[in-house]
């Protein structure tokens, strides 16, 4: 493989979670907009809320392929651990490649739903229901690219020095 494709998995992680963190703040900043103004000025605007949650989603979205990859979604390695080593590399090409479907199907579906309600508006933003829907299908996308250069190798559990 060439040296600048072996760096594209880590750069890409990196900036997926760059985004995410970016998008929880602003997400934070809007939660407490909302707050103030609703428990000092007497109301909040409706976009505050909708902006919040599609702001939540957008960043689990972006984050989720980067956080499967460092073995930090919340599962289960107990079986992992107790089967014998040729089992075990046959359960982590079976997770792995579940991981990869799972992923390009809810792209696929997600971006068809996203097509579908674009002649739709939020109420609070005013914006096509589209644009924050679209968070879905990236996220799913950026899942599937990011466990096909992981590759079918055990992910990291939390007791792994390695992670």
């Amino acid at each position: 493989m060439l040296p600048h494709l072996s760096r594209l998995p880590a750069l890409t992680r990196r900036l997926a979670l760059t985004l995410a963190s970016t998008l929880l703040f602003i997400d934070l900043l809007a939660m407490l907009y909302g707050v103030v103004m609703r428990y000092l000025v007497g109301g909040a605007p409706i976009w505050s809320d909708e902006l919040a949650r599609y702001l939540i989603i957008g960043s689990v979205m972006l984050a989720a392929g980067a956080v499967w990859t460092e073995g930090g979604h919340m599962r289960v390695a107990l079986i992992e651990r107790l089967l014998p080593r040729p089992l075990c590399r046959l359960l982590n090409v079976y997770q792995w490649l579940l991981t990869i479907v799972l992923a390009v199907a809810g792209a696929i579906f997600s971006y068809r739903y996203a097509q579908s309600v674009s002649m739709f508006t939020s109420q609070g933003l005013g914006i096509s229901r589209t644009i924050p829907v679209m968070a879905l299908p990236i996220g799913f996308v950026l899942l599937a690219w990011q466990a096909l250069w992981h590759g079918p190798t055990p992910l990291p559990t939390a007791e792994d020095p390695s992670s």
